[in-house]
């Protein structure tokens, strides 16, 4: 089974109901039919909480993420990866770092984000749920 680090944004796309709601909504779908397995970094969930309750209270955020944390696998923010976040300068944003190296740490296969180019250093491949998706057909 495909190993899929998913970024904070695509969480909050799903979350929050964005613009690119669609093709992160199938992509957990696909997790819920057991076809991939998905992974956040522990610090997608203090993100998404921060992002959720500035748009509703603290209680419907929980229970969002409660859902979220059914779907998903966590990865733990290791001091490992801070360091390698903290000493990789090809990392304009440290939130970036850490979840690459978050992936890394962890085996990952594919990083989804809508942020590709900030992952223009990566190792392993960077796609958006879309790119994804369309490469399954």
């Amino acid at each position: 089974m495909t190993r899929l680090f998913v970024d904070t944004n695509i969480v909050l796309d799903l979350l929050a109901k964005r613009k690119e709601f669609q093709a992160a909504a199938k992509l957990f779908v696909l997790a819920d039919k057991g076809e991939v397995k998905l992974f956040v970094s522990a610090l997608t969930f203090a993100n998404a909480n921060y992002i959720l309750t500035r748009q509703q209270d603290r209680i419907a955020a929980v229970k969002v993420l409660r859902d979220l944390e059914l779907l998903v696998s966590i990865v733990e923010l290791s001091g490992k990866v801070v360091k390698l976040a903290l000493n990789d300068d090809n990392f304009s944003d440290f939130e970036d770092g850490l979840q690459y190296y978050s992936a890394i740490d962890n085996d990952m296969e594919i990083i989804i984000t809508r942020n590709q180019k900030d992952f223009k250093h990566s190792q392993l491949p960077i796609l958006s749920a879309d790119e994804y998706l369309k490469s399954l057909k």
